[in-house]
């Protein structure tokens, strides 16, 4: 729903990136559906695309641009362009407080850094829906609390999410609803 932060917990190989994967149409499934915003996402993939975002577990960055340079072509692939796209790029490098390092190669950043130039990206074009696949793992206390205060601000702005962590405090912090994953089911809610 509008608004709602919705985690997936589980331990590694239960199936949560598989899950996100699919939802955000980078996999194929064997079995099942999904519907996103009322549209097949299995059948048409390329009418939700425009409407989703991703936040990969991997930096999915190009380490020998900026964080600007980044943003400004994957803004392009999202078909933004102009004066739009500058305002967007300026948006998410303050939102993820990033704007004083965005002329700085990502090759140099630190890994907390990195995690926010990838979530800005994600949140580029505006998602309705957010795919999160555990943004926060591996980095500093200060980086982690600063992405969590930002996701905060997007689902207040009407972005839902799917959050996959290992973290119950994220999930008890961020989530209306929390499935627990393994081998693949969801064996909780």
């Amino acid at each position: 729903k509008e608004k709602e932060i919705v985690s997936i917990i589980g331990p590694n190989g239960a199936g949560k990136t598989t899950a996100i994967n699919i939802m955000s149409t980078l996999l194929g499934a064997t079995a099942g559906r999904v519907r996103i915003c009322g549209t097949d996402a299995l059948k048409h993939p390329a009418r939700i695309r425009s409407f989703i975002g991703l936040v990969p577990q991997n930096i999915a960055l190009y380490g020998s641009l900026t964080a600007r340079e980044n943003l400004r072509y994957f803004g392009r692939v999202y078909g933004l362009s102009g004066q739009i796209l500058k305002d967007r790029i300026r948006f998410c490098l303050e939102m993820v407080g990033l704007e004083g390092r965005a002329d700085q190669r990502v090759s140099t950043y630190s890994g907390g850094m990195k995690r926010r130039a990838n979530l800005a990206a994600g949140i580029l074009h505006n998602p309705r829906i957010l795919f999160l696949d555990e943004p926060t793992v591996g980095i500093d206390a200060q980086s982690r609390n600063m992405i969590l205060e930002k996701l905060q601000m997007l689902k207040q702005g009407g972005t839902a999410m799917i959050y996959t962590t290992h973290y119950m405090d994220e999930a008890e912090r961020l989530c209306e609803r929390v499935a627990i994953m393994d081998e693949g089911c969801i064996i909780a809610e």
